[in-house]
């Protein structure tokens, strides 16, 4: 049985052996027909051409480069191993003009047609690859020498290979038009896989030699292969990256993974860099990091602690690697368009500048490491920490490197996204970091004051400093004045929402970690503005991050209503800090502090909150506010910033709308003694809460436009959704002239509870359409608001006949109160019909005209059968008079018209 292995294993070693001798033969007889149909090709040539006056060129003769330095032509061969030389042509008299050359093939699709025509050189060095590691294989599985012949056999396969390579290289040449080509490359590619996997083996298998030892044995091994890259060509680069990196993996089997397998990849992965950098061929650079970021990643899926400590590491020396050995230094020089732009489709319509190779292969091992660290960073304890501090440190890297290599610079956003979403799983996952950190009081009340939020702040508030100090460096470049001015804070406030450390170490002292960060942050802007000068845009950014530091730190410490004065005394700040040193960007707080004080007051804490509170409280809380945003406003105006002003005016009308909302609820409330949140005029105060929030947007939307204006439309659908939908329900379900038990009228005639519920909505709707512009909107809500005020008019000449306790419909109607009715239509259709004369208005003066038939209906319909005597003479004849007169001046009106 174990001959007939041996004679196997030698039929298997002599496959290789016979193939590429028969593709040896075939390339020579392919040469000598080449040569004989390039001699017949000239000679039909020099037989066709006849003398003239036309110059001709003779025919240049072939050059064909050195073995030693193959030519860039001959690196991009893709078809056959060899090309006949091209037939001589006569040149013919200069054209006007050229067609342009056909675009040139891309890289992938020339390594594809080249893989496809010389598809038995790739079989054969896969061949010869995998026998010197099956040799080993088979020596383990059958016990046939020691363990150190089983290495020295590899070694030797592999070292024969390696010489075999040279030797056709030197005496018959590795070029394209050599019958021998791509031959070199196939033996010294499967030599130095049997080189890795000997070494791997007596480490990995055998333990003969140790860590450091297979180190110095793999680097050799790789230095080898970079000066055989140099000789023999891409082949031979990718035949040696793709063995070596399988090669532990055939050659170990079953023994688990170790943490020194990382080393191994790093050297390999360094290999095909190495290669690359000489020889300028970007796709082994790109197969080689591929390959080590694989590696490693299947390495670690054991989930043991040493090989997911080791995976971290060994992702943040790829990255250093691919980003320093293409540049050949210890600073790179990456220079070009920037990949995070390319990503984002923000380069334009005009032509694509795609970044430089280099660029391109650094933006993607960063990002491979990125998430790589984000996905250990959440498997326990050590490799949290492991994670921080990988991507702190790719983070400190990328901004020093940018100094020299600006393409690199965006790409620090990609190790710091990470780190922000590290700390915030370990928070929502309730890791044990944040286990530990939040029961440290727990089973000790006397333990040391817990470090873990504070280190993170620490690190979020030290790359703002470093971030800082790149923006130095760049005169008036604002995207390191604004990493620096948001990355300590929004780390802050991801350990807030995620760790709530104030439960554990308590809110002073959480909230003072936020104002040192805002004392920071205006140390940077006096230190920006003594170099900026006039330019104060970079000094904005810090003045914004620290009144942002600001409000954080008053959210922790402060109670309900003064935090809210709190907040909107800092926009008046930002206005202030905007009058003073014209610093524009403070319009973005403005707007954002606005929005924050008007979330506060009506939604939290709120409405609900402001009807029960301390009445001190609730205009500490509105009144407030509004003399901030009147106080803002005022302080706005000489600067003329249009959107930071209309933002405060409509906040400001909006906040009075609230404060007088809430004040008249209360009173009525108080003077009534009862509950009115189920009332008709509780629900009309309501609707006067919600429409003018709807007005404030709708205002702004038209005004303001921008990329927010579909946010402020949506608002405003939301707001005045709800607005509409408690008019309706006061109009119908809680009106007095449906049932009682949505409260009684309150109050004289006029002036009570109806004009609360219904007055004061139509008035804040006709002045709302006043502030919107001419259309659609406009005119309905003109509409909406006529509709409101008729039916408060109804109801109160109802109230004015019946009381409070005869309102619902269904007790009938007085022959006076009918009366009544008509004598309000006519007065509301000439006072309509005098406001189309005053404004010259077609609109009005038709709606007056309708007005005015309701009522000639409402007489001959309704009234008449209920009057007699002299009253139905009395009505007949006013009304008869009236329409006269009013028919006149419609007359008069067209004619003015």
């Amino acid at each position: 049985m174990e001959g007939a292995l041996i004679l196997l294993g030698l039929v298997l070693l002599a496959i290789p052996v016979a193939v590429i001798y028969l593709l040896v033969s075939h390339a020579r007889l392919r040469t000598r027909v080449a040569v004989l149909e390039t001699e017949l090709a000239t000679q039909a040539i020099a037989a066709d051409s006849t003398p003239d006056t036309t110059r001709t060129v003779p025919p240049k003769p072939v050059e064909r480069p050195k073995p030693e330095q193959p030519t860039k032509a001959a690196e991009a061969q893709t078809s056959t191993p060899w090309t006949p030389p091209a037939k001589p042509s006569v040149q013919a008299p200069i054209a006007p003009s050229t067609p342009p050359e056909p675009a040139s093939p891309s890289l992938a699709l020339r390594a594809v047609h080249w893989a496809v025509a010389n598809w038995f050189y790739v079989v054969s060095a896969v061949s010869l690859a995998l026998a010197g590691l099956f040799l080993v294989q088979y020596g383990v599985e059958n016990g046939l020498f020691p363990p150190g012949a089983r290495v020295l056999a590899a070694l030797g396969f592999g070292g024969a290979l390696i010489a075999g390579g040279e030797v056709i290289r030197r005496r018959f040449g590795d070029d394209p038009e050599h019958a021998t080509a791509y031959l070199p490359s196939v033996f010294s590619g499967a030599g130095l896989v049997s080189l890795f996997g000997g070494i791997a083996a007596a480490h990995l298998l055998y333990g003969l030699i140790g860590a450091e030892v297979a180190f110095v044995g793999m680097a050799a091994v790789g230095v080898l292969g970079v000066g055989l890259g140099w000789l023999h060509g891409p082949l031979l680069a990718v035949v040696g990256v793709v063995g070596a990196f399988a090669a532990p993996f055939l050659v170990a089997g079953t023994v688990p993974a170790q943490s020194w397998l990382y080393i191994y990849f790093v050297i390999i992965t360094a290999l095909g860099l190495g290669i690359d950098t000489i020889r300028r061929w970007a796709w082994v650079s790109g197969l080689s990091v591929a390959l080590g970021f694989g590696a490693g990643w299947f390495s670690a899926q054991s989930f043991d602690l040493e090989m997911i400590l080791g995976f971290q590491a060994h992702v943040v020396v790829m990255v250093l690697m691919a980003t320093l050995i293409p540049a050949r230094g210890l600073r790179p020089d990456h220079g070009g368009a920037m990949v995070i732009p390319l990503a984002l489709g923000q380069l334009g319509r005009g032509a694509v500048r795609w970044p430089g190779f280099p660029t391109l292969l650094a933006g993607a091992a960063v990002a491979t490491a990125s998430a790589a660290l984000l996905w250990t960073g959440t498997l326990g304890a050590e490799p949290f920490w492991m994670a921080v501090l990988s991507l702190v440190l790719l983070a400190v890297a990328l901004t020093v490197w940018s100094t020299t290599a600006p393409a690199l610079q965006d790409l620090i956003v990609l190790p710091v996204l990470a780190l922000f979403a590290v700390v915030a799983i370990e928070g929502n996952s309730g890791g044990p970091v944040v286990r530990a950190f939040a029961a440290t009081y727990e089973t000790n009340p006397e333990a040391d004051f817990p470090l873990a939020a504070t280190l993170l702040w620490a690190i979020g508030l030290g790359l703002s400093a470093m971030a800082a100090g790149r923006a130095l460096r760049d005169g008036a470049v604002m995207a390191w004045a604004l990493a620096a001015a948001l990355i300590g804070p929004v780390l802050a406030v991801v350990i807030e929402v995620t760790w709530t450390p104030a439960d554990t170490i308590g809110a002073y002292p959480w909230a003072l970690h936020a104002m040192l960060t805002a004392a920071v942050m205006v140390g940077l802007a006096l230190r920006f503005a003594r170099i900026d000068g006039m330019r104060r845009d970079r000094v904005a950014l810090f003045v914004l991050s620290a009144l942002a530091c600001m409000s954080f730190a008053f959210v922790l410490i402060l109670t309900s209503a003064a935090l809210t004065v709190a907040l909107a005394l800092t926009v008046v700040a930002a206005a202030a800090l905007d009058r003073r040193f014209d610093l524009r960007l403070m319009q973005l707080f403005v707007v954002v502090g606005v929005a924050a004080v008007s979330t506060r007051l009506v939604a939290d804490p709120g409405l609900i909150w402001a009807l029960d509170a301390p009445l001190w409280e609730v205009l500490l809380a509105y009144a407030g506010s509004l003399a901030a945003f009147c106080a803002a406003l005022w302080l706005q105006h000489p600067r003329g910033r249009v959107a930071g002003s209309l933002v405060l005016d409509t906040g400001a009308w909006s906040v009075a709308g609230l404060l007088v909302s809430v004040l008249l609820f209360r009173a009525i409330e108080a003077a009534l003694g009862e509950d009115g949140t189920f009332s008709h005029w509780g629900f009309g105060l309501f609707a006067v809460i919600w429409l003018g929030l709807m007005l404030a947007q709708l205002v702004r939307m038209q005004r303001l436009g921008g990329a927010l204006g579909w946010v402020r439309g949506g608002l405003a659908l939301i707001f005045g959704l709800i607005g509409a939908l408690v008019l309706v329900a006061g109009l119908t379900v809680l009106s007095p002239l449906v049932a009682d038990w949505g409260s009684r009228v309150s109050g004289p005639p006029v002036l009570n509870t109806l004009a609360v519920a219904y007055a004061l909505p139509a008035l804040l709707l006709a002045l709302g359409a006043t502030r919107l512009r001419a259309g659609l909107l406009r005119t309905g809500m003109w509409g909406v608001a006529g509709a409101l005020g008729v039916y408060w008019a109804f109801a109160a000449l109802r109230h004015l006949w019946q009381g409070a306790a005869q309102m619902p419909l269904d007790n009938g109607f007085l022959q006076p109160e009918l009366y009544s009715y008509t004598v309000a239509l006519l007065v509301a259709g000439a006072a309509l019909f005098y406001q189309a004369l005053a404004r010259g208005s077609v609109m009005l003066r038709r709606a007056g005209l309708v007005v005015i038939g309701l009522a000639v209906a409402k007489v001959f319909l309704i009234d008449i059968s209920g009057l007699e005597g002299l009253t139905r003479v009395l009505s007949l004849m006013v009304l008869g008079l009236s329409l006269a007169g009013l028919a006149w001046l419609n007359r008069w009106a067209q004619s003015r018209a």
